[in-house]
């Protein structure tokens, strides 16, 4: 397994690492929660731009660490900047925690404003880099940009990744990082503590899988077609609904569509006061599940994915209008 991954790591990324440099676990979630009980130490900070997946900030705190959320909107893309970076940063600051594409999203950063962001980290040597690049393979505008070619960053860099959205494989559990001797030991002897090793079936048909190169995969290129379809598809009836403000994102299955135009908004009995009140009243009245944007760090939006069928996505934009149309 551990080999697959180094090569996997070499032929899609050009990176060099050793079977050593990497740690396979249960997930990605608990790669990056090993690599944070590892660094965090009690009162150390984490940055993690917002909007986030829901885990980041609970893992951070489970560690004894503090988050340090930096916000992005709507108007640039859901990403922050090398500045905004910078003003976070404080002499707590132990990690900056990245998501590219991201969850809820769908943000790709380039590689200019990935540049950008490890510029600003070279002068701050003790702060470590944890990448997220699970959703690597789902991108639809360009090829994926990891924090891993920056050769300066290496010996702080840890490369999280794994098999669930690339490859399809949801549900076999198998995450990895790539990272510096010393923190995949560390993390290698908290995990022995909480699970020991993987499932050695799902060991196996992941190295299987990892044979695949994803440019020259029949099965990864028609799944990327059907999602960018579907993507296509999604936004543009969301954004005739009116009061609903969707931008197009460039990588994984979610749209983050803002919704506070509905806020303060009522049907007669139910008064919609943010994403949670607004989400739980389309549920009930449309039907369809979304997940709350406060949940990501964003409460002007909901999440919505579009790993579903079309007839799916189209049925529960026609609920969701019907729905909305009876907010005044």
């Amino acid at each position: 397994m551990r080999k697959a991954i180094a090569n996997k790591l070499k032929r899609d990324n050009g990176l060099d690492y050793k079977e050593t440099d990497v740690l396979v676990s249960n997930g990605a979630k608990q790669a990056i929660n090993n690599v944070l009980l590892a660094i965090v130490n009690d009162g150390d900070e984490v940055i993690i731009p917002a909007p986030f997946w829901v885990s980041y900030p609970e893992m951070v705190k489970l560690a004894g660490g503090v988050p340090v959320i930096v916000k992005s909107d709507m108007a640039h893309d859901f990403k922050i900047t090398a500045e905004q970076l910078e003003k976070a940063i404080t002499p707590k600051t132990k990690a900056l925690l990245i998501n590219t594409p991201c969850n809820p999203s769908g943000s790709v950063f380039t590689k200019a404003e990935l540049a950008a962001i490890a510029e600003v980290l070279k002068k701050y040597p003790n702060i470590i880099i944890i990448s997220d690049e699970i959703y690597e393979f789902i991108q639809y505008e360009h090829k994926h940009e990891s924090m891993g070619q920056f050769e300066f960053l290496k010996d702080r860099l840890v490369l999280v990744n794994g098999v669930a959205k690339g490859y399809a494989m949801t549900g076999w559990r198998i995450g990895y990082i790539a990272a510096p001797q010393a923190i995949v030991k560390a993390t290698n002897k908290i995990q022995g503590q909480i699970t020991s090793g993987i499932c050695t079936i799902a060991q196996a048909a992941a190295a299987k899988a990892m044979e695949l190169s994803p440019e020259n995969s029949k099965e990864i290129q028609d799944m990327l077609a059907a999602f960018r379809h579907r993507r296509d598809t999604f936004v543009k009836l969301l954004n005739e609904i009116p009061g609903v403000k969707c931008n197009t994102p460039a990588g994984a299955f979610y749209v983050f569509p803002e919704m506070k135009s509905f806020y303060g908004k009522t049907d007669g009995e139910t008064v919609i006061k943010g994403s949670d009140d607004l989400c739980m009243w389309l549920l009930y009245n449309a039907h369809v599940a979304c997940v709350a944007g406060n949940a990501f760090g964003n409460d002007d939006c909901i999440r919505l994915s579009y790993a579903t069928s079309e007839d799916k996505l189209i049925e529960a934009v026609r609920r969701i209008k019907a729905a909305l149309a009876k907010l005044h």
